[in-house]
């Protein structure tokens, strides 16, 4: 066989696929559909550690009789015509994303979007890249930082998926990406440009999706990672620590949550006199319930209610451009080694 025809079918043999994870959404904003997603979500042992037989009666028989109609509730305010914020904005971003690469690579990468619940789930974007040809698979959850409720989780479903097939390809997970520059660079730019547009606060909260303690003290590195977050962007924004706080929200159940709590830090600048406050939520790749409903609603009525003057909730990077750059970046250094050694 000669050198040439070596290559070629090195070539047809190398379909890189590159896996984009997000969260996921319910179907629709009905207590039906919460209820399918919420059994789901709440059902991965990697977002709740309990004795199983005991979790499933309190789940079953309490949370997903009650939950799944106020969730409905929530979503409601902040369904659009394209349904889901979270799922029409990581459209986008993969979209984006996969011009990027094709731009930046050339051919032979197929870059696909996958929620670890809801649809499009993990296994049918997996199916896809299957059917592609993909031989060499690069793995890339958009959690900026890692915790096992979420990263770990996608990579348990991935890997879940791969065992079903015949050909497992070369797999490689990106796990974090915390206090990357080109990360820092572009929530600084997205705080930015809101002051040049409108001016700055008084104060600027960090505010990340909270943990049970427990599961910190057990060794997940997401509080330290969101610390490095916070530090990074205070260090590219110039801020001091007291003018640019960390704080953890979206707490559930019982259990002691990593803190503070970003309500209790919301309403201590309310009443301690602080007219102006931002609040970005970089732990978030795309706006969603969390951000949209939590901060922009609830969190905004409370400061207000106890003499703020001025809320502003800062976007999350979504499908902005430089957020598109950054992850087409990190994907490259992951798959232009790959690309490299199949023209050799």
């Amino acid at each position: 066989m000669s050198r040439r025809e070596l290559r070629l079918m090195r070539a047809k043999d190398t379909t890189i696929g590159v896996l984009l994870v997000n969260m996921g959404s319910p179907d629709a904003p009905t207590p039906g559909a919460l209820r399918r997603y919420l059994r789901e979500f709440l059902w991965d042992p990697r977002v709740v550690e309990a004795p199983r037989f005991r979790w499933w009666l309190v789940l079953n028989l309490f949370i997903l009789t009650t939950r799944p109609r106020r969730s409905a509730k929530l979503f409601q305010r902040i369904w659009t015509e394209e349904g889901s914020p979270l799922l029409a904005i990581s459209r986008r971003l993969q979209s984006a994303v996969a011009r990027n690469v094709a731009r930046d690579l050339g051919g032979g990468v197929e870059v696909v979007l996958g929620m670890r619940y809801g649809r499009p789930s993990i296994g049918k974007a997996l199916d896809f890249l299957r059917r592609a040809g993909c031989s060499h698979l690069v793995c890339l959850p958009l959690y900026p930082q890692y915790s096992g409720t979420t990263t770990g989780s996608a990579f348990d479903a991935v890997v879940d998926e791969l065992k079903t097939w015949r050909r497992v390809p070369e797999l490689r997970t990106i796990h974090d990406y915390c206090d990357d520059p080109g990360y820092i660079d572009a929530l600084a730019a997205s705080v930015r440009d809101l002051w040049a547009r409108e001016g700055e606060a008084e104060k600027l909260l960090v505010s990340f999706h909270g943990i049970p303690e427990s599961y910190s003290k057990a060794g997940d590195p997401y509080l330290q990672q969101c610390r490095r977050t916070t530090e990074g962007l205070r260090v590219a924004l110039g801020l001091a620590e007291d003018r640019c706080p960390i704080a953890f929200q979206s707490r559930f159940g019982r259990d002691l949550w990593i803190g503070p709590a970003t309500d209790d830090i919301v309403r201590q600048f309310a009443e301690s006199g602080v007219e102006s406050l931002d609040v970005i939520c970089p732990g978030f790749a795309a706006d969603c319930l969390e951000t949209l409903d939590e901060i922009g609603r609830e969190e905004r009525a409370r400061f207000l209610q106890r003499g703020g003057r001025r809320f502003r909730l800062i976007p999350c990077l979504n499908d902005d451009e430089a957020h598109a750059e950054f992850l087409s970046r990190l994907i490259a250094l992951h798959v232009r080694d790959r690309k490299n050694n199949t023209k050799k």
